[in-house]
């Protein structure tokens, strides 16, 4: 199966068009600080995490990305076992109380997504007057 990482960048790029892992740099008192942000678009910034305990923290990471870049805060999680578990409704609970959007994307559906990029890309077309080469 595929990482955390390898499905942030399936989901980032191909599906949301934004950059994966991209740095921004806040101080605190004389100190400069930096912070990893999973997916940035023009307009949000995205903690994407699996359904697993390491997720517990997304909302709080989105809410503070979204302070340092002036963007909209979303949390995205990777469900791996087709259903709601506890991490699950925890984020998503946090999220909604906070008033930050929080969406799910299916594990294999990123993979078929990855696997069948190629059918979607657009590919130049003869013109009527040339013959196919």
């Amino acid at each position: 199966m595929a990482g955390e990482l390898e499905l942030t960048a399936i989901l980032c790029t191909m599906l949301l068009g934004g950059t994966p892992e991209v740095s921004h740099g806040y101080s605190v008192g004389y100190d400069l600080h930096r912070i990893r942000v999973d997916c940035e678009t023009d307009t949000h910034v995205i903690e994407v995490g699996l359904d697993k305990r390491s997720s517990l923290d997304s909302v709080q990471q989105a809410l503070f990305a979204g302070s340092v870049t002036g963007k909209t805060p979303m949390v995205i999680v990777i469900d791996t076992d087709g259903r709601e578990g506890p991490f699950e409704l925890r984020v998503r609970t946090a999220a909604q109380l906070a008033g930050v959007s929080y969406r799910t994307y299916d594990e294999a559906f990123l993979i078929r997504w990855r696997m069948t990029s190629w059918l979607r890309q657009s590919r130049p077309r003869p013109s009527p007057e040339e013959p196919p080469s």
